[in-house]
């Protein structure tokens, strides 16, 4: 502590970056090196930073949001989605290279990077970024939607009769809410929680003259961000309407001046090992949660010097902290906007999931699942088919069959209102076997996680936490079921959680199999989760953090003996992010053995295409769009036949080294075709896909005159509508109907 303000001592952080600043527009990172300069594939220049890459990932976002040919809310919404990653990019990715800073740690990853300097660098890029959305927002979007009668209004804007009733909504419900703290006077400084906006305001006694600074929260949580006014569509923000009676808060003293400003801390937390209760070490972490080192704080343009003093002053800040933001800060809460009812012509038209063809019936939810499955391995794509007639009603069958003997389940992100743990509950009251494996340690959804998982041990469910050090990411569900003299598995892998909202924003596939080796695989997974051995080979599975680093690896390295065989060889990869250095130099080995490599890569990627002598035979491309791309797909083609994985996992250390996942196999030759159509649809998108230099920046593809509009997204909706259809023109009566698009 320092003694002279009672205050935590300024932590000292290294000092600034090196590297002179790169050109805007381009991400800051290496220059691309020569051919003959690279003597190693571990060659610092052939890696793109991880934090930076991601910056370009939410960069692509706010593309989105700038872009005409999106509707109007959507592209609000856009702005809310690029602000809140960035909160959580805060929170997580920035917070631990400050905790790197703090424990004295150069930790480098591939590229080569210090903390410091990525810091330096991530400040520099934000703070570009933040212009550009300020602008899209204030210069573009806040005026178009004053033109369809969305009004975003400043207090000084307002008419009299929206004053009046600004007025009166104050005193009536945000006054009673608010709690003003004076600082200083021998009042410790206030402690400001994560992600809350507040005012600081410099206040002035009459009789003594004496300056004093205050700090007023603005309860939006409470309240919501943005408070309706007239009956016109008009919004004022709640900070605005705050600022504008700060003397009903503050009677007797003069209001000299104001400014808005919010908090970012370090969210981010570490569960012991040794923790003999992970249940309470968690809750624990959460309440400490709140009191994270900050790592970002966000002044509005033009506050005063003195209250800006005080601020950066008292939270013991360094300027590499501090954002100065020339407009409405937490654009986040842009969301609420986004989704105030009416104006359906400024959002996408909706889109309701349809029932997969082969689990249509003439009523709803009278397909056997399980002879289906039995029949022939099943394939669902999300959102395009339903998450409610394919995945809950194969939990639900399974909990009324008489027949089933065990349900086992992985919970690691899920939505308050799902069936799916609900169903668990009932299994277990029913008699079965009914095993949950609870990942408390999902971040942000621990608490949902820590409810579910109370929930589930009162009703007699088995919940297991885990096992230490890891955490466990695998979408998996096992049924074990009686058929006659034998037990037979039925197993559903997924690329995305078990969350019916999510199910409606994210693609993702989902495999449905009675394979008797993938059975068994997930079988002994589970046990490995619930007790304690550790199989040391599965049949057909690639389970992390076991194998499935050398599985992939070999699947390169014998797509590359089938290329010098003379074979037809391609790799043609989907996934969230590209990071692990093994893969990637496995990938680079493809490419200079002559293997076209197609990489489909949403967020990061730290390989770098387009390296003479290097990777020129790596293409990677991005799409952003409507849903977000979540799906992780691994081809590898060798002469006539093309090896396709899917599961839980993408190519980073973190899922490959500590968590546990799992990958599949998909051996049906039609559902293989399926997968690969897909891939080829993303790499022939022209509409919401961008191309990775080798210099790090992403072009937005735009397709030539003379050429068709591929758009991924739209052709599934569009083939899953027609499946539809189709299955409609020959319902039989109007309950097969209302099944097919459930």
């Amino acid at each position: 502590m320092d003694p002279r303000t009672n205050l935590p001592a300024v932590r000292e952080r290294g000092g600034p970056s090196d590297r002179p600043p790169c050109k805007a527009g381009v991400v800051p990172q290496y220059d691309v090196p020569l051919a003959e300069s690279v003597t190693s594939l571990d060659d610092p220049s052939l890696y793109f930073n991880r934090e930076l890459s991601w910056l370009e990932f939410n960069r692509r976002v706010l593309e989105l949001a700038e872009d005409e040919s999106v509707p109007l809310l959507e592209r609000l919404r856009f702005c809310a989605i690029y602000a809140s990653n960035l909160d959580e990019f805060y929170m997580v990715r920035v917070a631990g290279l400050f905790d790197q800073l703090d424990a004295g740690i150069d930790a480098r990853g591939p590229d080569g990077l210090r903390p410091a300097e990525q810091i330096d660098r991530i400040q520099r890029r934000v703070l570009e970024l933040d212009k550009r959305l300020h602008r899209c927002f204030g210069g573009v979007l806040r005026p178009a939607l004053e033109a369809d009668d969305l009004r975003i209004v400043a207090l000084e804007d307002a008419s009299e009769e929206e004053r009046r009733q600004i007025h009166r909504r104050f005193h009536e419900q945000v006054f009673p809410a608010l709690t003003p703290l004076v600082i200083g006077l021998g009042r410790p400084f206030p402690y400001i929680s994560n992600l809350s906006l507040s005012l600081a305001v410099l206040l002035r006694d009459p009789e003594s003259e004496v300056e004093i600074v205050a700090r007023v929260k603005v309860p939006k949580e409470l309240l919501g961000r943005f408070l309706p006014v007239g009956d016109d569509g008009a919004f004022v923000p709640l900070e605005h309407v705050i600022a504008a009676n700060l003397d009903a808060l503050f009677p007797g003293t003069e209001v000299v001046d104001y400014g808005f400003f919010r908090v970012t801390r370090d969210a981010d937390f570490t569960v012991s090992d040794e923790a003999d209760d992970l249940l309470q070490a968690v809750q624990d972490e959460l309440r400490r949660r709140r009191f994270g080192e900050v790592v970002r704080l966000e002044i509005a343009t033009g506050m005063n010097p003195r209250l800006r003093h005080e601020l950066i002053g008292a939270l013991r800040l360094e300027d590499r902290e501090v954002y100065d933001i020339d407009g409405l800060l937490d654009l986040a809460d842009l969301s609420e906007i986004a989704d105030a009812p009416g104006h359906a012509e400024l959002r996408y038209s909706p889109w309701t999931p349809v029932t997969q063809p082969r689990l249509q019936g003439e009523e709803e939810g009278s397909v056997d699942m399980f002879r289906e499955i039995r029949h022939a391995d099943l394939l669902v794509h999300h959102p395009y088919d339903s998450f409610a007639s394919s995945v809950e009603r194969f939990v639900e069958q399974a909990v009324e069959d008489p027949d089933v003997l065990a349900i086992k389940q992985t919970v690691y992100r899920t939505s308050d209102d799902s069936p799916l743990v609900p169903a668990l509950i009932r299994a277990s009251e029913r008699g079965k076997q009914a095993v949950c494996m609870v990942e408390l340690k999902a971040r942000f959804d621990e608490e949902a996680n820590i409810h579910w998982a109370q929930a589930l041990e009162e009703a007699g469910v088995h919940v297991v936490y885990g096992i230490p050090g890891l955490k466990t990411h695998v979408k998996a569900i096992l049924v074990a079921r009686r058929e006659g003299r034998q037990v037979r598995e039925y197993v559903h892998i997924g690329t995305g959680n078990y969350h019916a909202k999510t199910a409606r924003l994210y693609t993702d596939f989902g495999l449905f199999t009675a394979d008797p080796d993938i059975g068994a695989d997930v079988a002994e997974m589970f046990n490995f989760l619930t007790g304690y051995g550790r199989p040391a080979e599965y049949r057909k599975m690639l389970v992390s953090p076991t194998t499935m680093r050398d599985r992939f690896i070999e699947e390169i390295e014998a797509t590359i003996a089938a290329h010098e065989a003379g074979e037809e060889a391609r790799i043609a990869l989907k996934m969230n992010s590209l990071v692990d250095a093994g893969c990637i130099r496995a990938l680079y080995r493809a490419s200079q053995a002559g293997v076209p490599v197609d990489l489909n890569v949403r967020g990061i990627c730290c390989l770098k295409p387009g390296v003479p002598g290097v990777s020129e035979n790596i293409r990677v491309v991005s799409i952003v769009g409507r849903f977000l791309e979540h799906s992780r797909v691994y081809t590898f083609r060798r002469g006539e036949e093309t090896r396709v994985l899917m599961g839980s996992a993408d190519m980073m250390p973190r899922n490959l080294d500590s968590r546990v996942e799992l990958v599949a196999p998909v051996e049906d030759p039609g559902l293989r075709a399926e997968m690969i159509d897909v891939l080829e649809r993303c790499f022939a998108d022209n509409s919401n896909s961008w191309d990775l230099g080798s210099d790090g920046e992403w072009t937005r593809i735009r397709r030539g005159e003379d050429e068709p509009r591929r758009d991924v997204q739209t052709e599934l909706r569009e083939r899953a509508a027609t499946r539809a259809a189709e299955q409609l023109a020959t319902a039989t009566s109007p309950a097969a109907a209302t099944a097919v698009t459930s």
